[in-house]
């Protein structure tokens, strides 16, 4: 699937294979679970139960428990709290971008880092919404329809990623970003008709963004070369392009040129083929006005 678009295959990040049901992978608890030991250890340093320090730094002791026993990765802002509040000098913050990398499925989070940083993303969807575009509640109506079902720890963890991974619309220099959705995907009223109007809204005001062009694919189309799947093109902080390509939980990273270039031609081909940016626009408000 396409970078953003991966979740219930489409849409999220994160297909089934590195998880089996629900469980984080293997690199990745083991890196929450030793900044969870990490934890533990200072906090009872600084002799504080959990009810204590979980007041101190805004959390639950429930919330706490699931930290330390690295059932549930922390949010960045709650590391830098814990760090001052046990006076660790630094010693959790060490761990805070490792920690950051683990909300992600392991085949995601190299694709991950590249998107964050990235000068250039265009992205061509056929399943979903995808997922810088999406709501929270689109994000959790996506990962409930998992098979095989995923743990609630896990999916609020994905919603928490996947809107943090927004940011990158919020970025300054922003990177310029090209989306080609599907007709068929504006229409698919996951999660229900009040979770779907609310994506569409939020595609609307994605796509008045100086430094965003969203364009529709009419299903009425006789042409279209998107026909091989979803894909992201991708252009790199050092101005090199790749393109990211994911189904059925399992990612491909296209470097070589050749294949990259080929993908390129195809997406420029796409773009030809689909309604213009100010035309989708008004597409996607008729759409909204049917609702």
């Amino acid at each position: 699937m396409a970078l953003d678009e991966v979740g219930t295959g489409p849409g999220a990040e994160g297909g089934g294979g590195p998880e089996t049901g629900g469980r984080r992978d293997e690199a990745g608890s083991g890196v929450t679970i030793a900044f969870g030991r990490q934890l533990k250890l200072l906090r009872m340093r600084a002799g504080l139960d959990r009810t204590e320090f979980g007041k101190r730094v805004g959390y639950a002791a429930p919330s706490i428990a699931s930290f330390e026993q690295g059932r549930r990765i922390p949010q960045p802002a709650f590391i830098d709290e814990a760090d001052a509040v046990l006076d660790a000098g630094g010693l959790l913050l060490a761990l805070k971008e490792e920690v950051a990398r683990a909300q992600y499925p392991a085949f995601f989070r190299d694709a991950a880092r590249l998107e964050a940083e990235a000068l250039e993303l265009y992205l061509y969807a056929v399943s979903a919404v995808p997922g810088l575009l999406q709501t929270e509640e689109y994000t959790r109506a996506l990962l409930a329809m998992r098979r095989p079902l995923l743990d609630e720890d896990i999916i609020e963890q994905r919603v928490a990623s996947r809107i943090a991974r927004q940011e990158v619309l919020n970025r300054w220099p922003a990177p310029l970003m090209s989306f080609v959705i599907e007709e068929a995907v504006l229409r698919r009223p996951f999660g229900g008709v009040a979770v779907l109007r609310g994506a569409l809204e939020r595609i609307l005001l994605a796509g008045r963004q100086r430094s965003v062009e969203i364009q529709v694919m009419p299903t009425v189309r006789e042409d279209n070369a998107g026909l091989d799947g979803p894909f992201t093109l991708i252009t790199s902080k050092s101005g090199e392009q790749l393109a990211y390509l994911e189904v059925q939980g399992r990612s491909i990273l296209l470097t070589d040129r050749d294949e990259v270039r080929s993908v390129a031609a195809r997406y420029g081909i796409i773009r030809s083929q689909a309604l213009t940016p100010q035309e989708s626009l008004v597409f996607i408000e008729k759409l909204l006005g049917e609702l």
